[in-house]
């Protein structure tokens, strides 16, 4: 190993201090990003954007098509607006009409492919589909926003910034469906695509589309109303749009199931952040991209609100802590060795989980070269790590667990408060859900994600085990513990894939797993609606279709300012 991989690696943050739930809530969006990296690569490739269909009419109702194209692929959404009565909008996934529905199509479809998907995709999870349809959406209007907008634009007004910022979309979502469910292309159809194989990109690219969709819509329908006394939307004004989400339990699970997965987006990220830390100096410009981000994040965060009880005390504290982020930062400490770790170190000591973590984003964004290949690293086999060594003795596993899982070993399982909550998938739509222990039945369908009670469980086994049986022969006496022993091995080469923490005990919020996970798609603006579901909003402030691929500034994210990075 060469000086400056030890030093890199002497610098990366331990798991056991990553992937703790209070940190992993406390994430924010990085260069690493899905979105960011799909915007990226779109800037770079040149990819040309085009609307062939826009069929709608005036009350809202019709079908639109957008297409991109790259150098070697045309990718479409077909979407399609309804009329849905006002008391039928519900973000719940128990819903069954939406104002707007999706598929993206892997090519250009014909007429009869859009009538086809026309007959499906407004039935969503009841529709039929084929390996064309690579992802399946819904979204629904904005009860603050939508119709305010229409009324304004159709009298011929802007509606005021301020109104805009205030919501942030014309449209959430409320699913966003790929990877084979409800019969639509399996994930294998697309992994040697360079454009889709990296995390969630034919995601990322549909609601792109769907945010350009929702904003034609609205100006679509203010022209209906106000003819020609109607206006379209300031360019300005538009980018200032993002499109929300609605994100609830059924996410929860993902980081659980997807050890592997997980790991390689941590540990892309915790290896981004070493790479910068370890650099001797900064310089002019990324000591200026630092400053910008830092500058547009600040005057962004006021329109960050939320009333949830936990995060809305936070989101004052990081006011605070942005405050004393930018005061330490001084000429003197760029000035001096090793900056960018100076800053990481000192936050450790002074600032809040939330204010630690945003400053990883914020000490990430001045350095694309060290840090954007990073991505190709995301993607991963996830059955390539599922086979179990046999020949393992059950002593070395012992002591593997005994290594690798004190967090959880810490926990008294006998209590019944640490084991009151259960993981059971609902009969109705398919999802996961979590049940309390003692006062709902189904505990005995319980899914297999209190990995620190199993954990605990595996090891009482063992210790009343041959030490030196192999773990073929444990697993034929108790096979209950498989899917334990095959995270504990997983966890060997993979060490960011587990989640310190007690998923089925008291103090777990679900809300932590989902804002982890939305990081990384490159959320903003976390609203808990309760502990176990919440809004976000996706690509305010990014460019829109029309205006790629010649007007891309990358650090849009941290909002709109004109100075850039």
């Amino acid at each position: 190993m060469s000086e400056a991989a030890k030093s890199i690696a002497a610098l990366m943050r331990p798991p056991d201090k990553v992937m703790r739930l209070d940190r992993l809530g406390s994430m924010h969006q990085t260069r690493l990003s899905f979105m960011r990296a799909l915007l990226r690569r779109l800037h770079r490739e040149r990819w040309k954007m085009s609307r062939p269909v826009f069929d709608i009419g005036a009350r809202g109702v019709g079908v639109a098509t957008y297409q991109a194209s790259g150098p070697e692929r045309t990718y479409t959404l077909v979407c399609f607006a309804h009329d849905l009565p006002p008391e039928l909008r519900s973000d719940r996934v128990i819903a069954e009409a939406w104002d707007a529905t999706f598929a993206l199509f892997d090519g250009v479809p014909t007429p009869a492919d859009i009538e086809r998907l026309g007959q499906n995709v407004p039935r969503q999870e009841a529709g039929r589909y084929r390996d064309t349809e690579l992802v399946l959406a819904r979204a629904n209007r904005s009860a603050r926003l939508f119709d305010a907008v229409v009324a304004s634009l159709a009298q011929g007004r802007q509606l005021d910034p301020e109104a805009l910022e205030s919501v942030g979309y014309l449209m959430r979502t409320t699913a966003v469906y790929g990877n084979g469910k409800f019969g639509i292309a399996d994930r294998d159809r697309i992994t040697d695509r360079p454009e889709l194989s990296g995390p969630f990109q034919a995601e990322m690219l549909t609601v792109w589309l769907i945010r350009a969709f929702t904003i034609d819509l609205v100006e679509h329908l203010a022209a209906s109303a106000g003819g020609s006394t109607s206006v379209r939307l300031e360019p300005r004004l538009r980018r200032r749009l993002g499109i929300g989400n609605a994100t609830g339990l059924g996410m929860a699970p993902f980081l659980v199931r997807h050890p592997a997965l997980i790991h390689n987006w941590m540990a892309a990220r915790e290896t981004a952040l070493a790479r910068v830390r370890a650099l001797p100096s900064a310089s002019h410009g990324e000591i200026n991209c630092f400053r910008s981000a830092l500058r547009r994040f600040r005057r962004h965060l006021p329109r960050w609100t939320t009333a949830d009880p936990v995060l809305g005390p936070r989101l004052q504290i990081l006011a605070a802590d942005l405050s004393l982020i930018s005061d330490f930062s001084s000429d003197a400490v760029f000035a001096a060795a090793l900056p960018w770790d100076t800053i990481c170190r000192w936050s450790e000591l002074s600032v809040s989980l939330e204010g630690q973590e945003l400053l990883v984003s914020l000490v990430l964004e001045p350095h694309p070269a060290i840090v954007d290949p990073l991505f190709a690293t995301m993607p991963a086999d996830e059955p390539a790590s599922f086979t179990i060594d046999g020949r393992m003795t059950c002593e070395v596993l012992l002591a593997l667990i005994d290594r690798d899982y004190a967090w959880a070993l810490a926990t008294d399982f006998s209590r019944n408060e640490e084991t009151r909550l259960f993981w059971y998938v609902s009969e109705e739509k398919l999802e996961p859900r979590l049940g309390n222990r003692a006062t709902e039945a189904g505990a005995d369908l319980e899914q297999p994600l209190a990995v620190a009670r199993d954990v605990k469980l595996l090891r009482e086994t063992l210790t009343a085990f041959d030490p030196t049986a192999s773990l073929a022969q444990l697993l034929m006496r108790h096979p209950e513990h498989r899917h334990t022993v095959r995270r504990i091995q997983i966890g060997v080469q993979l060490p960011f894939a587990e989640i310190r923490g007690n998923l089925i005990g008291p103090d777990f919020r679900p809300i932590d797993l989902l804002r982890c996970k939305l990081s990384f798609f490159g959320a903003t603006r976390f609203d808990p609606r309760s502990d176990r579901w919440l809004r976000i909003t996706m690509f305010q402030n990014a460019p829109l279709p029309n205006e790629m691929p010649d007007n891309y500034d990358d650090g849009w994210i941290w909002g709109p300012e004109d100075d850039q990075c």
